[in-house]
């Protein structure tokens, strides 16, 4: 597991003795769970005001500070910055002398960063230091309606630029790095992909995808689970902007017929954002992927997952358990993994040892030994579970049983007093018995290790600001198999669509769940061998809420809408 970084402002402070050893971990310790600005933990922990902070770091740059309220911001200093820049690199302009910029930067002390914006925007820059709160309200007042357009202003600009297109046409030709590492760090390039980065941690896209076609470049964004087009971008722009990524993610910038996968990872204004990067070769150029892990966009705490009450009793009930499995169930991109984080989360504490085995990590936690999986190095699901049996844990969570092997150590594992969480690919939750049946494990022991298995979807939900009341058809019914008698005074919303949602009318997701409780008539079915038709009959005979039900259950609620519930269910 990667260490977490500590961060420039607490590194002066503890070099300058103003810190003690156990405040320093505390502050860290923080920092890491919640990814919340440092500055605002020092005030909160009592360490050190703003006024103290500000002034230590004025010091150590050797420059002064300044008050953003009230001051003057005249056109010809807003236009020094971009407005694009000023929201990604979260900084703002605050004075202008000949071609050197005065500045204030939320991270002051980031050298790399402030190199970086001076690139740039191609000017000398001076650091002042100032507020963060009041350097990120100054963004917003000055740079608010310019957000929009700046993404069609660069567009503009790189398609006139010929030097681009001629740079990019030479450099399709050739396999040198330096070639290629030139035209990916153009200026322009740099902002453009700056901005779609930027843009998407704004619209909370969860995946950005970059397709080459024979006649043009696309730009997707993935929100909530549907993929939205962005304007696209020149075609000649394909080759600089993958190998700009390619760059970012330290990947082999002139090896273009083999997949390759890499990681980023990028500050935006006080918050980190890991991006999980994938390329393909296709046809007419690489096919790029990012998979945005926003650490401030996910709660991984049991209580924000959404579960109804009987199901957050179990879960929290199962998870105490000395031994045992436990499996959550659904499609790619449901959420399985958040619902295993959360449950580590909530038992990770200092007298435990906890061990994951993941492909790949998806976002690291303080306290927990996570492993990343790797084919290509020999490093399997079940060669790691070997060894982790020999380090002595108490919960194991294994990333997916995707084979016999790692279902068999899993069941080993927890037949030796380990609680084990994974999770499978299966439509639904007793689903997951018959797959590993299938695998050719025994069912005499899936049905004395195996303790529940959690089903779950992901549907959109509806905007609050235009959601509107309306009447369902009888065939809109009829999808769910209710008629209008079953419905009583119940009302059912859809969004209207509006600004706040993107004229989408769902913002948001939440889950929708099924849990199949493993108790004595299952375990008897599970070792007849019963189909999964006879063990869903017989779990919903015994009470099990089916995914549809706890959908008519969001539609009721006024969270979601029939089309979202039929469309995964």
């Amino acid at each position: 597991m990667s260490e977490p970084v500590t961060s420039p402002l607490l590194a002066l402070i503890k070099e300058k003795g103003m810190i003690d050893d156990l405040q320093f971990e505390e502050v860290q310790a923080e920092h890491g769970r919640n990814n919340k600005p440092m500055y605002q933990i020092l005030q909160d922990f009592g360490i050190m005001d703003m006024d103290t902070q500000l002034q230590i770091q004025a010091d150590y740059i050797g420059t002064e500070v300044v008050s953003l309220t009230n001051r003057e911001f005249t056109p010809e200093i807003l236009k020094a910055v971009p407005a694009s820049t000023a929201k990604m690199y979260q900084c703002m302009p605050v004075a202008v002398f000949g071609n050197t910029i005065q500045i204030a930067l939320v991270e002051a002390l980031d050298p790399a960063r402030v190199d970086e914006l001076g690139f740039v925007i191609k000017k000398d820059l001076q650091l002042v230091v100032a507020d963060p709160v009041q350097i990120q309200k100054a963004i917003e007042k000055h740079y608010a309606d310019d957000g929009g357009d700046s993404f069609s202003d660069i567009l503009k600009e790189l398609g006139k630029d010929k030097g681009i297109a001629a740079d990019a046409a030479a450099a399709a030709e050739t396999e040198n790095a330096a070639i290629l590492a030139d035209i990916a760090n153009d200026v322009p390039i740099v902002r453009f992909v700056n901005l779609v980065l930027f843009q998407a941690v704004q619209d909370r896209a969860s995946d950005i995808h970059f397709e080459p076609f024979e006649d043009e470049f696309k730009i997707r964004y993935r929100v909530d689970g549907a993929l939205y087009e962005m304007a696209p971008p020149p075609k000649h722009l394909a080759l600089p902007v993958v190998s700009r990524i390619k760059v970012m993610a330290n990947l082999n910038i002139s090896e273009r017929r083999l997949p390759q996968d890499g990681r980023v990872t990028f500050n935006l204004g006080d918050r980190t954002i890991d991006l999980r990067v994938s390329t393909l070769p296709t046809q007419f150029g690489e096919s790029v992927v990012l998979r945005v892990l926003d650490r401030a966009a996910v709660n991984l705490e049991i209580e924000s997952l959404g579960f109804p009450k009987y199901l957050y009793d179990y879960v929290l009930d199962v998870i105490q358990r000395p031994n045992g499995i436990f499996v959550v169930t659904g499609p790619t991109g449901c959420g399985k993994t958040t619902t295993l984080y959360s449950c580590l989360r909530r038992v990770n504490t200092i007298d435990s040892k906890l061990l994951t085995a993941e492909d790949p990590v998806e976002y690291d936690i303080e306290g927990i030994m996570q492993v990343a999986i790797n084919d290509a190095a020999g490093m399997t699901f079940s060669k790691s579970l070997r060894s982790f049996l020999r380090q002595d844990p108490d919960v194991i969570m294994v990333g997916e049983m995707r084979d016999l092997e790692t279902a068999q150590i899993s069941i080993q594992a927890s037949l030796t007093g380990h609680l084990v969480l994974s999770t499978l690919h299966t439509n639904d939750a007793p689903g997951a018995v018959t797959r590993l049946v299938d695998m050719g494990v025994e069912p005499f022991l899936i049905s004395s290790t195996m303790m529940g298995v959690l089903g779950q979807r992901l549907v959109r939900t509806i905007c609050k600001k235009c959601r509107t009341p309306f009447e369902p058809t009888e065939s809109q019914l009829s999808l769910l198999n209710l008629s209008p008698h079953d419905l009583g005074e119940k009302v059912f919303y859809y969004g209207r669509g509006c600004s706040n949602c993107n004229d989408t009318g769902y913002k948001g997701r939440r889950g929708i769940y099924e849990l199949l409780n493993i108790n004595e008539p299952i375990r008897a079915l599970i070792n007849e061998r019963a189909p999964t038709v006879v063990l869903r009959q017989k779990a919903v005979e015994l009470g099990m809420i089916t995914l549809r039900e706890d959908g008519l259950r969001g539609i009721f609620d006024g969270d979601t809408t029939i089309e979202e519930v039929v469309k995964y269910t």
